[in-house]
C-alpha cells in the first residue's frame, strides 16, 4: 500500500464520519474505527520490513540482540499507544488517551533504563 492509498483511507473515512455526525455519533466513530484497523494492519506489514532490513544489518556488526528486541519493544509501545490514544480521542474521551499515551511514556522508559545503566557502565569503564 502507498502513501497515497494510506491518505486516500483516512481522508474517506474522515468524511463518512463527519457525514454520520448529524444522525448517529457512534456510526461515526466505528467509521474511524474500521480505518484505523485497516491502515494498522499495513502498517504492520511496514513493521515486518523494518524489523526484516534490522536484522540483516545487526548481522554486518557485532551487536547485543538484547538492545535491539528493547528498540523493537518501544517501537510497538509506541505505535499501539497512539493508535489506542487516537481512537479514545475520536470517541471523545481525550482523559483517556492522556492516560495511555503517559503509560505507553512510562513503559519506554522503564524498558530503556537497563540500556541507560549498561551506557553508564561502559561509559565508567572508559574514565577509569
Amino acid at each position: 500500500m502507498s502513501v497515497m492509498q494510506a491518505g486516500a483511507i483516512g481522508v474517506i473515512a474522515a468524511v463518512l464520519a463527519v457525514q454520520l455526525k448529524g444522525g448517529k455519533t457512534e456510526y461515526g466513530v466505528y467509521v474511524c474505527i474500521a480505518a484505523g484497523v485497516i491502515l494498522f494492519s499495513f502498517i504492520v506489514d511496514r513493521l515486518g520490513i523494518f524489523v526484516g532490513t534490522i536484522k540483516e544489518l545487526t548481522s554486518y556488526i557485532d551487536l547485543d540482540p538484547g538492545y535491539l528486541s528493547v528498540m523493537l519493544k518501544m517501537i510497538g509501545i509506541t505505535y499501539i499507544a497512539e493508535f489506542s490514544s487516537g481512537i479514545c480521542k475520536d470517541a471523545g474521551y481525550q482523559t483517556l488517551a492522556g492516560q495511555i499515551e503517559i503509560f505507553a511514556k512510562l513503559t519506554i522508559l522503564t524498558l530503556g533504563l537497563p540500556v541507560l545503566t549498561a551506557l553508564l557502565g561502559t561509559i565508567r569503564e572508559f574514565l577509569t
